[in-house]
């Protein structure tokens, strides 16, 4: 199951051809498959060519399908519609700043129980500098 869940969320072009003929021949014998790839790839160009004003359709489709598991991706999307909006359409990214937090987040899990706060300190500036 990982494995055509991979290629489902993959670009179809970055498939083999033994891939892509497999994922075919599994689509074609479940329909309701075959519509949530369709969703996934649809939803996945919108966010790759960032085109949040798209979504609204997008989410429309979705509920016309009776696919529950997307319909309750839908929902969740619904709750915050305007944040979901402006990270499909801006191109801005806290992708930076949310490295940073792991890489400190994992440090302290490592350091955890074994020093007091000067030396996580310590470690944390020394990484920041990229002596670690």
């Amino acid at each position: 199951m990982r494995e055509v869940t991979g290629w489902l969320t993959r670009h179809p072009d970055r498939l083999t051809d033994d891939q892509a003929q497999r994922l075919k021949e599994i689509l074609a014998r479940c329909p309701a498959l075959d519509r949530t790839a369709y969703h996934v790839r649809a939803f996945a160009e919108l966010m790759n060519d960032r085109q949040g004003c798209g979504l609204g359709q997008w989410m429309a489709k979705v509920k016309g399908d009776d696919l529950p598991a997307l319909h309750t991706f839908v929902t969740g999307l619904r709750q915050d519609l305007e944040a979901v909006v402006a990270g499909l359409s801006l191109s801005y990214s806290s992708g930076a700043v949310e490295g940073h937090n792991n890489k400190i987040k994992m440090l302290k899990r490592q350091m955890f129980g074994r020093a007091n706060f000067d030396l996580l300190r310590k470690r944390v500036l020394l990484t920041a500098r990229g002596r670690s």
